[in-house]
């Protein structure tokens, strides 16, 4: 099995490779920092591969894939990760910035995904992962560009796998709360700052997280909500978050 892992250099995606690795899977890491993968994957074995690239760029997103299959064989399993957050008010975010964001967060997911499918659909089996967030359906101020991107990233993720039903093709939507990681610690601190809720949220940790959406992709789980305190919220949350 070839699993492919976007932001894979720390934190979630980090996780998901050594979970995949453990149970005997060939991994493809993809992020920015080359140095710090190729130090994991030595860890992960001979199965790994690394690839240096920078994903904001939805137009060179998928430039990499052939030469990530020659090495390790088709996709199986397209982990779309790599994400960014803007931890500011809307007015104070510039506009540039927020593009980026979109490009990364939304646009490049849809274009991994487009171009990893159509092998999936002619061998009838597959799975993408779809890292989206709590953020999609819970209103949280001062990050209107995370939580409008992963809203999409979400919704999109749902209507793949109605279009994939029968198909072989599996699609999970993974929906984190707070996960303890340097990018949750960072929202987090600048969050602090207007409201003293943020710190004391619930949080999970990654190699649970990691461990949950392996499961899911082997059971066809539609999707995970981890952790389990923010289920609930997922429909409370839209009229009560924003106050």
């Amino acid at each position: 099995m070839h699993v492919v892992v976007t932001g894979a250099s720390s934190g979630i995606g980090e996780a998901i490779a050594r979970e995949w690795a453990k149970a005997g899977a060939s991994i493809t890491l993809v992020a920015r920092r080359k140095e710090v993968m190729e130090a994991l994957a030595k860890e992960l074995g001979n199965r790994t591969q690394v690839v240096a690239a920078d994903l904001s760029k939805p137009e060179l997103a998928a430039d990499w894939l052939a030469g990530a299959e020659a090495g390790l064989g088709p996709v199986d399993v397209l982990v779309n990760n790599a994400g960014m957050q803007i931890v500011a008010n809307f007015v104070d975010a510039s506009p540039e910035e927020g593009e980026r964001l979109f490009a990364l967060n939304l646009s490049t997911p849809l274009r991994l995904i487009h171009a990893v499918l159509p092998a999936m659909l002619a061998r009838r089996s597959g799975a993408i992962v779809n890292v989206a967030s709590i953020a999609g359906f819970v209103p949280t101020p001062g990050m209107v560009h995370y939580c409008a991107s992963k809203a999409g990233l979400g919704t999109a993720s749902e209507t793949l796998r109605g279009e994939l039903r029968g198909t072989g093709v599996r699609v999970v939507t993974v929906d984190p709360g707070p996960v303890d990681t340097p990018m949750m610690r960072k929202a987090v601190d600048a969050l602090s700052e207007s409201s003293s809720l943020a710190s004391k949220m619930p949080a999970g940790t990654t190699d649970v997280l990691a461990r949950l959406i392996r499961r899911a992709v082997d059971k066809d789980t539609r999707r995970v909500v981890y952790p389990g305190f923010y289920s609930a919220r997922r429909w409370l949350a839209p009229g009560v978050a924003p106050r």
